[in-house]
């Protein structure tokens, strides 16, 4: 599977973005999807997953109550609806895949995500 994410810009501190990441190549379905961020000099980590068919979803603590997970699988699809974003939500953030037992091992080309205060 290939991943595409797009969504990413500019925007004040309590403000929102939707990133999005189109998955092409095999059956979207068989894949968690997952999102990560990487700010400058730090680590990537991980923000959030979505399981496979029934919508689980899982979030980094920071991001949870702001940030939503959400996937159509028709349109082979995964969001992240960020709100109420904070200037240290400031990253590229990355779309990944795995499968239900594996590790993530396919990684979109990251989407850059700039709140200022």
């Amino acid at each position: 599977v290939q991943l595409q994410a797009s969504g990413g810009g500019l925007v004040q501190a309590g403000g929102s973005l939707r990133l999005s990441c189109v998955a092409s190549g095999r059956i979207f379905s068989n894949y968690v999807m997952g999102w990560f961020r990487q700010a400058p000099g730090k680590e990537r980590e991980f923000v959030g997953s979505i399981s496979r068919d029934y919508g689980f979803t899982t979030y980094e603590d920071s991001v949870k109550g702001r940030f939503t997970l959400s996937r159509d699988n028709s349109k082979n699809t995964v969001y992240l609806q960020m709100n109420s974003l904070k200037p240290e939500d400031t990253a590229v953030y990355y779309c990944a895949a795995r499968l239900q037992t594996g590790s993530y091992d396919v990684w979109g080309q990251g989407t850059q995500v700039t709140v200022s205060s």
